[in-house]
Order: structure tokens, then C-alpha cells, then sequence
């Protein structure tokens, strides 16, 4: 069994959501890292959290390390997967799986992590998909393959999104629709998705 690590994406600036820090935002009275970090399980590492540069470091998830965004010219959700394998590579983690979810996603199923590596296979990546909606940053990553990430981000020579670089490692497609009666990877970008996933908490 390979060993699997995780990384939850939270560097998001929440611009539309008046530039709140998502992680610390709460639906059902819950913080939305809480949520996230809640579902993904026993890991082989401790959990990463990714965050901006420029995070002053509230709302930390006990027992997480906060992991910071590579300075470099590439910025968000591929920023912080760079920064969680140079992480790793610190500490000699070189082999075996990572798994990167958003920190927006609220209602991540619990097997999420077991699903997404069996759907991933002897391939090198596997992303999250919902009929025709994907979510580029709910993925399995071989670690193998993202060896060389974190120096094509800081010499500007990386996939200019998670998307391509997924398409460059030939992701394979996992779509969650047959596993659960709603989107389980609906997300909060705006004050109205905020209101309703709310009130799907709720529930």
C-alpha cells in the first residue's frame, strides 16, 4: 500500500466574498478547513494546509503544518501543490501518493481518498469530476511524477493551471456521480453559495 499524504488548497483570497479567509469561514457552526480535514482520514503524513504568502497565519488546524505558496510567478491552487511536494521533499518524502482538495468543499465524502487512489490506478493523476463539471483541485497526484513541480513553478517553466498540468500527466477522470445523490464537491465562491450550502448543512 503506498503511503498517501494530503494537502488542503486554502490560499484563496476570497475576493467574492468581500477577501475572507475561506478555511475560517463556518457552515452548520463548523469551520469549512474543519470540515475538509475532518473527512480525509488517517494519513501517512501529517496534513498540510496551503496558504498564500501572505497569510498571517490565523486559523490554524491543530496538528496540521501550515505550508506556504512558493514565491514564484505562478500563483494559486498550483502554487500550493508545488509548496506541499517541496514540503515533503524536505523531509524525504519522495514516493507514494498526494492527495490536494480545496478547502472550499464542504461536503467531501469520507472515502474521497480511498476512491480517488484506486481511480487513479498505475497512472500518475486522477481529478474529481461531477457529470460535466471537474474540480481540477480534488486530485490524486503520484508523487514521482510531480518531482520536478516546485522548480518549474520558481523558474516560471510550469503548466499555467492545475488543469493543464493535468492534462500533461494524463489524468484519469473520476466521476462521483454514481457514488452520491448530490455534488459532493459543490463549492463556496460567492455570498449566495455560502447561503446555500448553509442551508444544505442544515439539513
Amino acid at each position: 500500500m503506498m503511503p498517501v499524504h494530503a494537502v488542503i488548497i486554502a490560499g484563496g483570497r476570497g475576493e467574492r466574498l468581500g477577501g475572507v479567509r475561506k478555511a475560517d469561514l463556518r457552515l452548520g457552526g463548523r469551520r469549512l478547513v474543519d470540515r475538509v480535514a475532518d473527512e480525509l482520514g488517517p494519513l501517512a503524513s501529517p496534513l498540510m494546509l496551503s496558504v498564500g504568502p501572505h497569510d498571517d497565519g490565523r486559523g490554524e488546524r491543530t496538528g496540521s503544518i501550515r505550508v506556504t505558496d512558493l514565491m514564484a510567478p505562478v500563483g494559486g491552487p498550483l502554487a500550493g501543490l508545488a509548496a506541499a511536494v517541496a514540503s515533503l521533499k524536505t523531509r524525504g518524502i519522495e514516493d507514494g501518493v498526494l492527495i490536494s482538495v480545496a478547502v472550499d468543499t464542504p461536503f467531501l465524502p469520507g472515502d474521497f481518498c480511498t476512491v480517488m487512489v484506486e481511480a487513479m490506478g498505475d497512472g500518475d493523476a486522477a481529478f474529481a469530476a461531477w457529470g460535466d463539471d471537474f474540480y481540477p483541485p480534488n486530485a490524486a497526484w503520484r508523487l514521482a511524477a510531480l518531482a520536478a513541480l516546485p522548480e518549474e513553478v520558481m523558474q516560471g517553466r510550469a503548466p499555467k493551471s492545475l488543469k493543464a498540468l493535468l492534462e500533461r500527466l494524463r489524468a484519469r477522470r473520476a466521476d462521483w456521480t454514481g457514488r452520491s445523490a448530490r455534488n459532493p464537491f459543490a463549492n463556496v465562491n460567492t455570498p449566495a453559495d455560502l447561503v446555500a450550502l448553509g442551508h444544505m448543512a442544515r439539513r
